[in-house]
């Protein structure tokens, strides 16, 4: 069964470089093993690895046993739902990747809050041109 995005759309790869995910495969996909809800694909920044430092869940920290390399800005992660949530709540959500953003993050975020925060590209860029 193929996995959806909060678009409705069939989900896309969130990134490799480091390479994301609850099962590290690239994607935000999830299930019945990620109760993190490990679903949101951002594109992290500065204020937000602060924050997340400031609440206990340190991103920036290479942790070599566990197989993670540390996050830097710029890096796309897939990040906990709720945890992306109290950063938007705290005013320092990081961009969002709609199409690599899992479903199951709308049972805990709202699809508007998102959308506030995407950095989609659409198929065709030239769209983007005014």
């Amino acid at each position: 069964m193929t996995e959806r995005n909060v678009l409705g759309g069939e989900l896309q790869e969130c990134g490799t470089d480091p390479m994301t995910g609850f099962y590290r495969d690239g994607c935000c996909s999830s299930g019945p093993q990620d109760l993190g809800s490990h679903t949101v694909c951002a594109v992290v920044t500065t204020e937000f690895l602060v924050q997340q430092m400031q609440v206990g869940n340190d991103l920036s920290t290479p942790r070599v046993e566990l197989g993670f390399p540390g996050l830097q800005p710029g890096d796309r992660w897939c990040v906990v739902a709720v945890r992306w949530l109290e950063a938007f709540q705290d005013g320092v959500a990081p961009p969002v990747v709609l199409a690599s953003t899992h479903e199951r993050a709308l049972d805990v975020i709202p699809l508007e809050a998102l959308q506030a925060n995407a950095v989609d590209v659409p198929d065709d860029p030239r769209s983007l041109i005014s």
